[in-house]
């Protein structure tokens, strides 16, 4: 019998307990072994010996610095559980987008029997094998630890520094994006930034600078997409893959589809001001894409909190050519100050989130904008970045 051993007890893995249900899990968090409410064995990491094990399938967060990694001897990924049984597949990754992208996929793609999963929602283990397409959104962490599954389409959005802690460098972050596409065979499609136009793959690659030459290519009327700033890019790639597949231009289902909270989501106050969540800007890049849309205006500019050890000069040079005032919060607030004084960016240093918006509203014109787009992870001060949002909205709505 084939002796599997889980990293981490959570979604992902308990999706994989349900094929090997004499697997055994093995977790940081745990101090002592239990049985789950399934049966299932729950050890300490510290128990875990190569020796007893002949396959280790890890949750995609625990870093390779981890000592269950190091151990490992048969490491796979998620992915490579189903690299024989997987339908036809489409990756979508990058630094910002892959979830609104993913979405924007599936909307488009639902009623030709496609299913969305991966980094988001479903684990592939609760995936149903007789769907027509998998639409994955595919985080740099399982594509490190991937070794055997390919797509049949990679979608690669831009990628900037994000992860590095995780990683290690840019350098190891920017391989594990490219690696599938190194993976992919003849017949297979790769749809990446021009940087990377030249990757070594014998997949067909598609490389496109900005949204209006990927439009062109693909024969995509931009003017006839709904979607402006971040959200545009991430329209036009899934309409690429629909084109690519079906060679179908449908924009009346793109522009039908509703983005989620917490992505550039504007508010007005009881005195009509434009107040914006974008609360899931939790890297340089996506808070950049942010203050592009409000270039126009003055912005308060809400930053801080879990940088994930990123150099954060990129975003104040940036801000050097902005009209903006930041006003600091979270772990990585006196690092922030300190960048402002460097940069000559005006600041105001906060004890929280609430603060902010207090002191926000004190400041803030008609013609202005209080912009939430923080460039950091939220899980220093909330439980998630959803919650980071909604603290923001509500202290708002209490003005």
């Amino acid at each position: 019998m084939l002796r599997v051993s889980l990293f981490g007890y959570g979604k992902t893995t308990k999706a994989l307990a349900k094929i090997y249900p004499n697997a055994l899990f093995y977790d940081d968090k745990c101090t002592k072994p239990f049985k789950d409410e399934n049966g299932f064995k729950v050890k300490p990491s510290s128990d875990f010996d190569s020796k007893y094990s002949d396959l280790e399938i890890s949750s995609p967060g625990i870093p390779p610095s981890n000592p269950l990694i190091k151990k490992a001897k048969n490491l796979i990924s998620e992915y490579d559980v189903f690299a024989l049984t997987a339908p036809l597949s489409i990756w979508i990754s990058g630094t910002n987008g892959k979830t609104t992208t993913t979405q924007m996929m599936q909307h488009l793609l639902q009623e030709r029997g496609s299913q969305a999963g991966g980094n988001i929602g479903t684990p592939l283990g609760e995936m149903d094998l007789k769907a027509n397409l998998w639409i994955l959104e595919t985080s740099s962490f399982t594509t490190h630890y991937t070794n055997k599954a390919t797509p049949n389409i990679y979608v690669l959005l831009p990628i900037t520094p994000d992860h590095l802690s995780w990683h290690g460098d840019m350098g190891e972050y920017v391989r594990a994006k490219l690696k599938p596409v190194a993976m992919m065979q003849e017949g297979e499609i790769a749809i990446v930034p021009e940087t990377y136009k030249d990757v070594k793959t014998s997949a067909h690659v598609i490389s496109y600078k900005d949204e209006k030459d990927l439009a062109s290519y693909f024969e995509i009327d931009i003017n006839r997409v709904s979607f402006k700033g971040a959200f545009l890019m991430d329209a036009l790639l899934a309409m690429a893959v629909e084109k690519i597949l079906f060679d179908r231009i449908n924009y009346e289902k793109i522009n039908s589809f509703v983005i989620d909270p917490h992505r550039q989501e504007e508010l007005r106050d009881n005195k009509d001001r434009l107040w914006v969540n974008d609360t899931k800007a939790t890297n340089l890049d996506a808070a950049i894409v942010a203050l592009r849309r409000y270039k126009e205006q003055h912005v308060h500019l809400i930053l801080g909190g879990d940088d994930k050890g990123v150099d954060l000069s990129e975003l104040f040079r940036f801000l050097q050519n902005c009209d903006v005032q930041i006003y600091n919060i979270g772990s990585n607030k006196e690092k922030l100050s300190d960048l402002a004084r460097e940069y000559g960016i005006v600041y105001t240093l906060c004890e929280n989130l609430v603060d902010a918006v207090k002191k926000i509203d004190k400041n803030l014109k008609e013609d202005e904008v209080a912009l939430l787009s923080p460039a950091a992870a939220s899980l220093d001060e909330f439980t998630s970045y959803a919650h980071r949002g909604d603290v923001f909205k509500n202290s708002v709505k209490e003005l």
